[in-house]
């Protein structure tokens, strides 16, 4: 009786056992699938990132290159026209900018003095060489360079090529610089990310001595940086915080803002020194994976349950009616018949007995009655 009793509830805790141990490791298995979409994920982000910083830089050098390589523009700087170059280039730069977001224009004379910036042309004369030196590169160097920079006007993604004299003789450099606002809002709308540009503070406030005051308010600051633009301010003032900027081992993170997990990742920015002036940081919405881990858990903790019940209910039938039944009546069975109780198939004995005791007699009486030879 007490295995009858004790071993279903064996079989139904093994059983339980088994199921929850699977439920568990299905979680974590698909934990694991959901961190590696996660990870790529944030992988394709970084690429998308990269891969428009270095468009931005090789736009600004293309345009850079065709209005160096023009005669008028040799013809013009290697006679110190600022005149004639405003004339001839200032309503190209205008519909640029318009256009194709292209923020500065200017051309400088060795080893980084500006000449004249189209962008703004009243400004002009100062020495740009400690805070520029791709410029300083490439009239030394006479070779092409592209990338960030923060100039008087402000940062942005440049492109710089040596500007020779129709005999061939270098004069200097001219430079185009792409806006970050213009690409950053183009990433936003072909891959729904949210974009935000943030620059040191101090180097800005150094170099950029153009920029208006406005973008140095407590709302844009965080840290030691400057949130200088952004798709989404009200969303970057959560997900980004002064210890993401500082720490360059936080490159990316997934955090929760306005009630939705973003996916978060951070390229550098570095001048021409290699130094980092400012972090570019784009956002994904990654509700989407987090949901369908959360979906996931709540129809594992289901199946698991059913799968309890369903394995509960087979095995207190088989076990009890297949397999103990059996058993118990061969127990019962064997328990009577030895305490003589129960004989089964055996006769009565009394009445045995009786039929037994009349046949002895009648042999006795056949053996007494003589035989008809002898009467």
């Amino acid at each position: 009786m007490k295995f009858r009793r004790e071993a279903p509830r064996i079989f139904i805790g093994a059983a339980v056992f088994v199921v929850i141990v699977a439920a568990i490791l299905s979680n974590l298995l698909f934990t694991g699938i959901t961190a590696a979409v996660e990870e790529k994920q944030l992988t394709l982000m970084r690429s998308i990132v990269s891969f428009n910083l270095k468009g931005a830089e090789d736009r600004a050098m293309a345009r850079a290159a065709m209005i160096a390589a023009l005669p008028r523009t040799r013809t013009l700087f290697a006679a110190q026209d600022r005149a004639g170059l405003v004339a001839e280039y200032q309503a190209m730069f205008v519909e640029q900018k318009e256009k194709f977001g292209v923020d500065q224009a200017q051309f400088h004379l060795p080893p980084a003095t500006s000449f004249l910036r189209l962008h703004d042309p009243e400004t002009f004369g100062d020495d740009l060489s400690k805070f520029r030196p791709m410029v300083v590169s490439v009239n030394r160097d006479q070779t092409p360079r592209k990338g960030f920079a923060i100039a008087r006007s402000g940062p942005a993604m440049f492109g710089i090529v040596p500007v020779l004299a129709p005999e061939g003789k270098h004069l200097g450099t001219f430079e185009t610089g792409i806006a970050f606002e213009g690409f950053l809002d183009a990433v936003k709308n072909a891959y729904s990310i949210e974009m935000a540009v943030f620059i040191k503070e101090e180097s800005l406030k150094e170099f950029a001595k153009g920029v208006k005051p406005g973008v140095f308010s407590d709302e844009n600051r965080v840290g030691n940086f400057i949130r200088f633009y952004t798709t989404n301010a009200s969303l970057f003032r959560s997900l980004v915080r002064d210890s993401d900027l500082s720490a360059p081992s936080t490159n990316q993170y997934i955090r929760e803002a306005q009630g939705i997990p973003y996916g978060v990742v951070s390229v550098p920015l570095r001048n021409g020194a290699g130094d980092v002036l400012g972090m570019v940081v784009a956002g994904g919405d990654f509700s989407a994976s987090r949901s369908a881990r959360g979906r996931s858990i709540v129809w594992q903790g289901l199946i698991a349950l059913f799968s309890v019940v369903i394995l509960a209910g087979v095995i207190q039938v088989v076990v009890r009616g297949v397999l103990l039944r059996p058993l118990q009546s061969m127990t019962s069975r064997i328990a009577a018949v030895a305490n003589g109780e129960d004989h089964g198939e055996i006769p009565d004995r009394d009445r045995l007995c009786d039929e037994l005791e009349g046949l002895a007699e009648h042999y006795d009486q056949l053996r007494k009655t003589p035989a008809k030879d002898e009467k």
